[in-house]
This record gives structure tokens, sequence and C-alpha cells, in this order.
């Protein structure tokens, strides 16, 4: 069962530099971190008119440059049309065309942000796309909610715009659906109208600040209370409620309570601190060791100062057990994102290799990236991908 949580947000000087620091709380412990350069303008989810500059045919992409003389990967894979600015002769793409296109992927240590001409338009139950146009339901919806939730949505699909109910519409009333979905669809409407009649390197459409559009990946029952203390950022966060989420905008407060600050009084920088190291200790006194690498993440499970009397087989289980599921609180934590793999301490029982297994499944479940455990190696070691969307948290500090 979800825990009701907090979302903290707050501005922070580090070094001369100013930071904004999103942090969520469930029972009083950071289960999310997120650090954003202050005053830096959004880059994922903006829209653009850009130039392909070249085609790279034996990696079937091609690079197309965005403002600022910015290069970005475009796979040529991608089944969807090219949203095309300009008339052209043939649908086959060629350097110098101009295209709408997406930031669906920032970028990654030496890896150029990618873009797509899958527009996509997010909300908090919704989002709505331009190149698969038909209707697809969160795999983390039940199923009763899912054939509910079919019936309302099947006729906004059968519009001009793709649809995919969120995880975050269980429950939710039928004209609050199809408010949001008018909603985007003027939004989606106007990008598609205006980008074709602005110049090249024109950024079309900017998602919120992502501190504030993040708001929608919480469901109502998940978050309780949006707090910060910075009067900019306020009114930033009831702009944003306030136009986008209006039932969550009474969720929102300005903390203006005497010292400590929000930061002190939740000890925001100091799990930010021990987010960054590499050990993270459990209290049974094990302890985990994470070691991102270029291709993939390493977590290393240790026994470490464990004292515990019981049998080793029973103690190897435990230990297990309670390493299953701070690893995923880590990777939601810091962010992990692509390949990982766990190596746990080595069970001899079948049964509780499996019951193992169980539990890091059922912890996974409660991350809103969409997570995959995908098995044991005979080797012991056990797979998990984690889709890519933002920097981790340490590339997030380092910038």
């Amino acid at each position: 069962m979800e825990q009701n949580g907090r979302l903290l947000i707050t501005r922070q000087e580090e070094q001369g530099r100013e930071r904004i620091l999103s942090a969520f709380y469930e029972d009083r412990k950071a289960v999310e971190l997120s650090c954003f350069p202050a005053g830096e303008e959004q880059l994922l989810g903006s829209i653009y008119i850009g130039k392909v500059k070249n085609i790279v045919k034996n990696i079937e992409a091609a690079f197309i440059e965005i403002a600022d003389g910015r290069l970005c990967y475009y796979s040529l894979l991608e089944k969807e049309a090219p949203l095309y600015v300009k008339n052209k002769k043939g649908t086959k793409l060629a350097e110098g065309d101009e295209l709408l296109v997406q930031v669906n992927r920032e970028p990654v240590k030496t890896k150029a942000p990618t873009v797509t001409c899958n527009l996509n338009f997010p909300g908090k139950y919704l989002a709505l796309t331009t190149g698969k146009k038909q209707l697809g339901l969160s795999a983390k919806l039940p199923p009763e909610e899912k054939e509910r939730l079919r019936r309302i949505a099947e006729p906004f699909a059968a519009e001009e715009f793709g649809v995919v109910v969120r995880t975050n519409a269980a429950q939710a009333e039928a004209d609050t659906l199809k408010e949001e979905f008018e909603r985007l669809s003027q939004i989606c409407r106007r990008v598609l109208t205006v980008g074709r009649h602005q110049s090249c390197f024109s950024r079309v459409y900017q998602e919120p600040p992502a501190y504030a559009a993040g708001i929608r990946n919480y469901n109502q029952e998940q978050l309780l209370e949006i707090v910060t203390d910075d009067s900019r950022i306020y009114d930033t966060l009831a702009a944003y409620l306030s136009e986008y989420q209006p039932e969550d905008r009474e969720k929102l407060r300005l903390y203006e309570g005497a010292p400590p600050n929000l930061d002190q009084l939740y000890g925001i920088s100091n799990a930010l601190e021990q987010a960054l190291r590499e050990r993270v200790w459990l209290k049974s006194g094990a302890y985990l060791v994470i070691q991102p690498t270029e291709a993939l993440t390493v977590i290393d499970v240790n026994t470490g100062k464990y004292t515990g009397r019981k049998k080793l087989r029973e103690t190897f289980l435990q230990i297990n057990l309670e390493a299953a599921r701070e690893i995923a609180r880590q990777l939601r934590l810091r962010n992990l994102s692509g390949i990982i793999l766990a190596d746990f301490i080595d069970m001899e029982r079948p049964e509780d290799r499996e019951q193992l297994m169980n539990v890091l499944g059922q912890a996974l479940k409660q991350d809103p990236v969409k997570t995959n455990l995908i098995d044991m190696t005979p080797l012991g070691l056990v797979e998990i991908t984690r889709k890519k969307v933002r920097k981790p948290l340490k590339e997030q500090v380092a910038e």
C-alpha cells in the first residue's frame, strides 16, 4: 500500500550557483530527488523546428540541429511519418529538411539529446500523441479499471490523435478526463498549426518547469502536500496548478515558519549527499555498493556489519530481502536507468530465490518510471531495466 507523501521544493545556492531541489518524501524518508539549475530553459519535452544536418545510414539515424546549434539524435527506425514544415517531393528524409521535433530524452554523459516526430503532450490522466494514433492504457491499471477507462477514452482516440490513459486515471470521472483531453487537444493543434509557419530553429512549445510538470506524475492518494519556502517557486507552482491541475491547487503551501528552514527541517541536502555516495548502509549492518558505468549500473550486496544470530540461510535471505527493498528505493532516488545488475548474496534454496524476486518485483512496482524485473541469471545476477528519461541525479548535481 502506498504511503501518502509530501513534495518539497526549495531553492539552494551552491558555490555561487542557484539550483532548485525537488524531493518527494514518504513517511519522512526521501524516495525521489531531482536537481535543476535555476533559470535554465526546459529542454526535455520542448518542440522545435529542426534541420537535418546529416544522415548516418550505417546506424539508421539522422542528426538534427535545433536551437543554439545543438545536434540531436533522431532514429530512422521510427515508424511515424516525419512532420515536415515545408512541402517536399517524396517522403524520404534528406539533409536540409526542416521538421517539427520534440526532445524526448535529455543528453546523458557523452550522448546527444534524442528527438522524435511522435509529439507527446502529457497531462495528469492522459497523454496525447501525434504519431501513434491509437488507444493505449497503462499496464499498471487494474483490469476492471482498464475496461471502464477504455469505454470512456475510445471516442477520444477516434479523433486525430493517439491517446494513452495513464495510471493516475484510475477512479477519475469521465468529465475530468474529457476536460483534460480537450485542453491537450487544443495545445496539440496549436503546435501543429503554428509550428509549420515559424522559422527554422524556433522553439514552438516549451514544457512548464520540470519541478512543476513533475507534479502530474503523482496520483491523488499518493500526494498529500506540496510545500515550498520560496515565494518565486510558489508563484510558478500556483500558476501551473491553477491552469493544469486545479484539483491539486489546495495542496500547495508556502512554508513561512521560523528557522529551521525547509531544507534543515527535512534534511534535503543531507539526503542528497547520501544519494551521491557509492556505499549505502542498511539497518541490519549490511550494505550496498552502487557503481554506475557507461554501459550499465552494478549493485553489490554485502553482509558488512550484520551480526544476526539466525542460521546462515535465514541470515542471507533476510539481508537480501532488505537489500531488495532498498535497491528499488535507490533506483528511484538516484534516477538510475538503463541496465541494472544486482549481485545478491548467494542462496541455494529455489524458494528463497523466488521469495527474493517476488519482494523485489513488488518494490519496483512503486516506481512511477517504467521499470522491469527481467530475471535471475545462472550466476545469480538479477537483471533490471529502467526507462531512461532524465539524467541521473549525479549528473544533475554536476551541471
